[in-house]
C-alpha cells in the first residue's frame, strides 16, 4: 500500500449501524462492508474516548500508554487532577512545562522514523502535539482559554437567574445599553480572570443584540435563536503578552429579560500561542487561512450549554451541524493533496449527539420527564446517516493503493441510572466520615468530610476504585499485607449490589487491575474497574469524589446517553476496504494494521497483530525507545484546590 486512510466516527454504535445497513440507509459504510469486510471491535477497558483513541494510536493497553481516564487522582491530597495532560513547573524563571500524560509511542512517530509521512487531525491525547514527519492538528485535550475543557459564560437580567455547571454567570442590567466583560484565561496572582470589555447594545424590536468590542468584527450582531459568527478577541495579560482567542454567541432572549450565552472561548487556531496547538506550529493557521475559522478546544460541541438548558436542542444540532462541516473541510482539505502515508481525521460529533439525545429513543428515559419523545426520536440515525455521507467523500480519494479504514473507538448504550459507589463504600465500612456526618450531608465534590486515618477505599472517575494504601496514599489506612482481603471483599459487595427499583443488577462484575492492565504505567490505574450493566453508570457525583445519599438516583440529566459501562456491552465497528480477520479484532490490533500496511514492521512492544488477511513482506524495521513520559519530568505539579477545578470544568461527565 502507498496510502492508508483512517476515518474515525466516535461512538459509532454496531446496532444501529447494523439495522441501518439492513434498511439500505448507510450505503457507504455497506460499500466498504462489501470491498472488504465488517465486524465490530473491542474497545478498552474503560471505554473512555481517550483511552481507546490513546491504544489504538500505539497499539498498547492502557497500562502500557498511562490514560485510564479524565481524570487521576493525586496520592498526597486525594484531589483529582487532569489525566490527559499537565503543567509542571520546572524552574521559577520559565513558563511551566505541558506535558502530555499519554506515553507509549504513536503508529505516526514510528513511520516518521521509516521516513513515512502522515497527516493527522484531532486525534485525543495529542497535546502538546507530537512531533512527526508531516503535520498533526490536536484534538481532546486542548483546553480552552480559562485552561478547561469548556467554560461557558451566561449573560442574564433576570434577578431569579443562578449559576449553572461549567459556566460563569454574569448578571447584567435590562437596559438598552449594557456594559459588561468577557472572561478570559484565569489570572494567578489575583485568583481572577483577565477580562475584555464588552458593551452590549440591545435591540427589542427586532430581537437582536450587537455585540461591541476591541476584537474583531468590532460590531457583532446576534439575532434571537441563532448563533453568531466568531468574535476574534485578544486577552492583555501584561506589558508584552497578551492570549488571542474566539468565541461565538446564542442570543436566547432579549425579552422579558436580556440572556446571552458564551461558548467557551477557544484558542484562535491563526495566533502562535505558548502550547502550539498544531504540529508544525503554524499548521493551525494554514488550514484556518484555507478553510475558514474552526473550534480548537478538545470538547467541541457545547454539550453543557444544553444541560444547562441556556438553549435547545435544535440550537445545539445547528452548532454539531457547524462543526462537523469544518472538520468535513478539513479532511478534504488534506485528502486534495494527499499522495502517500497516512491520513487520519476524527469526527467526534456522532459520540455527543448520542450522549444527548439518546434518551429520545427511550419514552421511559427518566431525562424525558414526561416529555414528547417524537420530535428528536430519530436524530441519531440522521446524523449517522450524514457521517455516512462525509465518508464517502472521503472514499472518492481511495484508489487501488489505498487501505481505508473506518472505525469508532466504543459504542453506545442507555444512561438512567447513576450508582454512588462512594455511598456504597461507606455504607460497608470501606469509607470513614468525619464529625458524625452521613452520606448527603454536604453535597459538595472532593471527598467532604471523608476521614482518611480510617478509610479504606474511595471512587474517583468514571469506573474506578482505589484502596488507601499505607505507603503510596499520603494517608494510608490500608497495609499491602491486608489489599488483596479488602479488594476482594469490596468485589464480592458490589457484585451483590441490586437495584430494587428497577428490579435488576446495577453491576456486572468488578476486576482487579492485574486481571486488565499491564506495562510500565499499569500502576497508576485505580486498583478495582467497575464493569457496569446496560442502562447504568457511576453517578455525577461519584466521578468527582461526591459521597450523597442512597446508593442510586435517576439520570435526569441531558446528558442521558453513555459508553462508561462493561467494555463487552459497547463496542466498537470497523470497516475496511480489503479484507480482513473480522473474529476478535481488537483496538490493540489497529496500529499493527497500519504499519503493516505501509511496509513497516510493529513495534515490539506493540500487543496486537494486523489484521489483514493479504499480509505484507514488512519493508522496513524500525526500533524505538518508549519515551520517558510525565512521570519522569523534574517539575512541581502542585495546584490549589480552586485551580484544580478550573481546569476540570467543562468535562462531560462532571
Amino acid at each position: 500500500m502507498k496510502k492508508v486512510m483512517v476515518i474515525g466516527l466516535d461512538g459509532l454504535e454496531p446496532k444501529i449501524v447494523t439495522e441501518m445497513m439492513l434498511k439500505n440507509e448507510l450505503p457507504n459504510l455497506a460499500k466498504l462492508r462489501d470491498q472488504g469486510g465488517f465486524s465490530t471491535i473491542k474497545t478498552t477497558s474503560p471505554a473512555q474516548t481517550p483511552v481507546a483513541w490513546s491504544t489504538f494510536a500505539t497499539g498498547t493497553n492502557p497500562g502500557a500508554h498511562g490514560i485510564f481516564d479524565f481524570v487521576s487522582r493525586d496520592v498526597n491530597t486525594y484531589l483529582p487532577d487532569m489525566g490527559l495532560n499537565r503543567f509542571q513547573v520546572t524552574s521559577k524563571y520559565l513558563p511551566p512545562k505541558l506535558v502530555n500524560m499519554r506515553r507509549g509511542i504513536p503508529m505516526w512517530n514510528v513511520l516518521s522514523e521509516a521516513g513515512v509521512n502522515a497527516a493527522i487531525l484531532r486525534c485525543p491525547c495529542s497535546f502538546p502535539p507530537d512531533k512527526l514527519k508531516g503535520k498533526l492538528l490536536s484534538g481532546m485535550g486542548v483546553p480552552d482559554l480559562r485552561g478547561g475543557l469548556g467554560t461557558s459564560t451566561f449573560y442574564s437580567s433576570s434577578p431569579e437567574a443562578v449559576g449553572k455547571e461549567s459556566e460563569n454567570l454574569i448578571r447584567i442590567s435590562d437596559a438598552a445599553e449594557i456594559r459588561t466583560h468577557l472572561p478570559g484565561p484565569l489570572n494567578a496572582r489575583t485568583n481572577g480572570d483577565f477580562r475584555l470589555d464588552i458593551r452590549l447594545a440591545v435591540n427589542k424590536t427586532d430581537q437582536s443584540l450587537t455585540i461591541q468590542s476591541s476584537g474583531q468584527p468590532k460590531a457583532l450582531l446576534v439575532k434571537q435563536g441563532e448563533w453568531s459568527d466568531w468574535l476574534h478577541v485578544k486577552f492583555k495579560q501584561g506589558l508584552m503578552q497578551s492570549t488571542r482567542g474566539i468565541v461565538r454567541f446564542f442570543l436566547a432572549s432579549t425579552a422579558p429579560y436580556v440572556e446571552l450565552y458564551a461558548s467557551p472561548v477557544n484558542y484562535d487556531p491563526t495566533a502562535m500561542h505558548l502550547y502550539p496547538l498544531s504540529f508544525p506550529a503554524d499548521y493551525a493557521g494554514e488550514l484556518a487561512d484555507n478553510i475558514g475559522t474552526f473550534h480548537t478546544t478538545g470538547m467541541v460541541e457545547d454539550h453543557g450549554g444544553l444541560n444547562n438548558e441556556r438553549f435547545d436542542e435544535y440550537a445545539f444540532l445547528h452548532q454539531c451541524a457547524a462543526v462537523l462541516k469544518e472538520r468535513e473541510k478539513m479532511m478534504l482539505y488534506e485528502l486534495n493533496r494527499f499522495k502517500e502515508g497516512l491520513f487520519y481525521c476524527l469526527f467526534d460529533t456522532p459520540d455527543r449527539v448520542q450522549h444527548m439525545f439518546w434518551r429520545f429513543r427511550e419514552a421511559d428515559h427518566p431525562a424525558n420527564k414526561g416529555a414528547n419523545t417524537e420530535k428528536f426520536k430519530n436524530v441519531i440515525e440522521e446524523h449517522y446517516r450524514e457521517c455516512d455521507a462525509i465518508l464517502g467523500k472521503a472514499m472518492a480519494f481511495a484508489d487501488d493503493d489505498t487501505l481505508l479504514i473506518c472505525l469508532s473507538d466504543h459504542g453506545f448504550n442507555s444512561f438512567q441510572r447513576g450508582v454512588n459507589l462512594n455511598t456504597w463504600l461507606q455504607e460497608n465500612g470501606f469509607l470513614k466520615l468525619k464529625n458524625n456526618t452521613k452520606p448527603g450531608d454536604d453535597d459538595g465534590d472532593f471527598f467532604p468530610n471523608v476521614d482518611w486515618s480510617e478509610t479504606k477505599a474511595y471512587a474517583l472517575g468514571l469506573s474506578g476504585i482505589f484502596l488507601n494504601l499505607r505507603g503510596r496514599e499520603a494517608k494510608g489506612a490500608v497495609k499491602p499485607t491486608d489489599a488483596e482481603q479488602t479488594r476482594q471483599a469490596i468485589i464480592r459487595g458490589l457484585s451483590e449490589l441490586q437495584d430494587s427499583k428497577k428490579g435488576s443488577s446495577a453491576i456486572r462484575s468488578v476486576m482487579t487491575r492485574e486481571q486488565i492492565y499491564s506495562g510500565k504505567y499499569a500502576e497508576k490505574s485505580p486498583d478495582l474497574m467497575v464493569n457496569f450493566n446496560a442502562g447504568y453508570r457511576v453517578s455525577w457525583s461519584t466521578a468527582m469524589g461526591g459521597i450523597p445519599a442512597g446508593f442510586f438516583e435517576d439520570n435526569t440529566r441531558k446528558w442521558s446517553g453513555d459508553h462508561c459501562i462493561d467494555p463487552a456491552l459497547v463496542p466498537g465497528v470497523l470497516f475496511m476496504n480489503r479484507k480482513f480477520n473480522t473474529e476478535n479484532a481488537s483496538l490493540l490490533d489497529m496500529a499493527p494494521t497500519i504499519l503493516n500496511a505501509l511496509g513497516v514492521e510493529k513495534l515490539e512492544q506493540m500487543e496486537g497483530d494486523s489484521l489483514l488477511t493479504d499480509q505484507q513482506v514488512p519493508k522496513v524495521n524500525v526500533s524505538m525507545d518508549d519515551d520517558a513520559g510525565a512521570d519522569d519530568a523534574d517539575g512541581d505539579n502542585e495546584q490549589s484546590e480552586q485551580q484544580i477545578r478550573d481546569r476540570l470544568k467543562g468535562l462531560g461527565y462532571i
